[in-house]
C-alpha cells in the first residue's frame, strides 16, 4: 500500500505517539527509521523491526552518530513537542532551524510535522485551521513559529496536524485532573482526540499525498471539561477534581478538513464513550 513517491520514513522522537505509528507504517510495508534520545530505548525500536538511531536535537546542533543515514529518507515525521522550559520559545524555534540545516543537504522531500491545539488561544468559539492567530501559552508560540518556519523552506513539501489532547494506552484522562481543587473552565469543552486516530490520520496524509496543508485533528464530540474529567477519574476510582465558577474561555477544534480531504470517520468520535475502551495499562 505505500504509495510510489514515499518509500523510507524518518521519525524523530519514537516515543508514546512515534512507536506505535512506526509498527503501524511498517505493516503498511514502508522502511521506518526511528530515533530516541536514550539509548536503552534502541533495544526497543530494534525489536519492533525500527531502524534505531540514537538522535538529540538541542538549539546549536543535531547529535548523532549516523545522523545522516537518519535524515537519508523520503519523508521526516517531527514529533519532539516543545519541552517545559521558560525559554521554550527561542529553544524550540533554534531546534527547528538546527533541524532545517540538517534537511537542507538530505534527500527528504516530505515532512510531517505534528503540532497542537496549543497554538489557538481560547477564542471562544470553533477555530479552523484558516484562523489568524496569536497564541496564549508559551508552548503555543513555539510551535506556531516552528510550524511556520517548516512551511517556509522550498527544499521539500509538508503539512502540519495540530492534535487536540491525546489519550490512549498509558494516558487516561482520569490521571490528569484527579483530586485537584478549583480547576479552571469546567464548562469548557474539550478537544481529545484517541492514539488509534491519530496514527489512521498520520498515514492517510502520507498514502493519500496531503501535503502543503495545516489540518486540526480532534474527536467529533466536545463535552466539558467537568463531565469529561469527573467519568474519567471515577473510571479509575480516584478523587474526582473540583471545578471553579470562574468565567469560561475555551475553543473548540474543528476537525472537517482532515476528515473530508482523507475521508475518514474516527474510530473514536466521542470522548466519553472513549473512555470506556482505555484500559490503564
Amino acid at each position: 500500500a505505500s504509495m510510489k513517491s514515499v518509500h523510507s520514513i524518518s521519525i524523530l522522537g519514537c516515543g508514546w505517539l512515534g512507536l506505535p505509528l512506526a509498527e503501524r507504517l511498517i505493516e503498511y510495508g514502508f522502511t521506518v527509521k526511528g530515533s530516541v534520545t536514550k539509548e536503552e530505548k534502541l533495544i526497543l525500536l530494534k525489536e519492533k523491526k525500527i531502524l534505531p538511531f540514537q538522535l538529540e536535537l538541542t538549539d546549536v546542533a543535531v547529535n548523532g552518530t549516523k545522523k545522516e543515514e537518519f535524515f537519508n529518507s523520503d519523508l521526516l515525521i517531527i514529533n519532539i513537542p516543545p519541552g517545559r522550559r521558560t525559554d521554550v520559545i527561542t529553544y524550540h524555534t533554534a531546534q527547528i532551524r538546527q533541524l532545517i540545516t540538517e534537511l537542507k543537504g538530505s534527500s527528504i522531500r516530505y515532512v510531517l510535522f505534528i503540532s497542537s491545539s496549543a497554538v489557538y488561544p481560547d477564542l471562544n468559539k470553533e477555530v479552523f485551521e484558516t484562523e489568524k492567530v496569536e497564541p496564549f501559552k508559551e508552548s503555543g508560540k513555539a510551535l506556531l513559529q516552528a510550524e511556520q518556519l517548516i512551511r517556509a523552506q522550498p527544499e521539500f513539501k509538508s503539512t502540519i496536524i495540530r492534535f487536540g489532547g491525546l489519550i490512549g494506552p498509558k494516558r487516561h484522562p482520569g490521571k490528569f485532573l484527579a483530586g485537584k481543587k478549583n480547576v479552571a473552565n469546567g464548562d469548557a469543552p474539550v478537544n481529545v482526540i484517541h492514539l488509534d486516530d491519530c496514527i489512521e490520520l498520520i498515514c492517510g496524509v502520507i498514502q493519500q499525498q496531503a501535503w502543503g496543508e495545516i489540518f486540526n485533528a480532534s474527536a467529533d464530540v466536545h463535552p466539558s471539561r467537568k463531565v469529561f474529567y469527573t467519568r474519567a477519574a471515577e473510571q479509575l476510582a480516584l478523587e474526582a477534581p473540583s471545578f471553579a465558577t470562574a468565567e469560561v474561555t475555551y475553543k473548540i477544534l474543528n476537525s472537517e478538513k482532515i476528515k473530508k480531504r482523507l475521508g475518514y470517520f474516527f474510530k473514536y468520535p466521542d470522548p466519553l464513550s472513549t473512555l470506556n475502551h482505555l484500559i490503564e495499562t
